[in-house]
This record gives structure tokens, sequence and C-alpha cells, in this order.
């Protein structure tokens, strides 16, 4: 037996050499995703609802306005669709104007 043939008898029980690799892919989830919510009050100016559609989450005047009217006709308005730590910051953000403003505009985050 030569060197040769050792090595041969060493590859047979090696799989790693003459296997075909596949290749497995995970299947990636989007994350889920929050709709953040504004609610009815009677304190809250239908003005400032405007400010906060417009200064937090960028909707034109004609948007906040609709939003606006759905918040105090139905009691509630989506103000938007986020990531929850998007939504969760908007929600921050909101809260935080609202209350240095003295008013008690309620804002949550809700799963889609």
């Amino acid at each position: 037996m030569s060197e040769w043939d050792d090595e041969e008898d060493n590859d047979e029980g090696d799989d790693d050499d003459t296997g075909v690799i596949t290749e497995t892919k995970k299947k990636v989830e989007k994350p889920p995703l929050f709709k953040v919510l504004l609610h009815n009050d009677d304190y809250t100016t239908m003005e400032f609802v405007v400010y906060v559609l417009k200064a937090v989450f960028q909707k034109t005047d004609a948007a906040a306005y609709n939003i606006m009217m759905a918040v105090h006709q139905q009691g509630l308005g989506v103000a938007g669709v986020y990531s929850f730590e998007i939504a969760e910051a908007k929600v921050d953000k909101v809260t935080q104007l609202a209350r240095s403003n003295e008013f008690p505009l309620l804002c949550t985050l809700e799963q889609e």
C-alpha cells in the first residue's frame, strides 16, 4: 500500500468533498406593523389635532383635516401605520406635545 492508497482510504468516509452543497434559505418574516391612533376628547382643539398630524406625522393639510374629522366624528382616527419602534416614538412625541400644550389628547398604538 502506498501513501496514495492511505489517503483514498481516509476519504471514503468523508462526504465533505463529494456531497452536493445545498443552501437552505430562511424565510424572513416582515415585522408586524402598528397603527398610531388618536382618540377624541372634549378638550383638545381641532386645530391642535391638525397641528399634531402635520408636525409629527407629516400629513398634508387635507389629510390632517380628514383624520381630525374622523377623530371628532368617530371617536378615533388612524394617524399612520409604522414599525413598533417608530410608532412608539410617535406616540411619545404626540403625548409630549399635548401635555406641554395642556391638552389631554390620547394617542395609542395597536397592532395591525
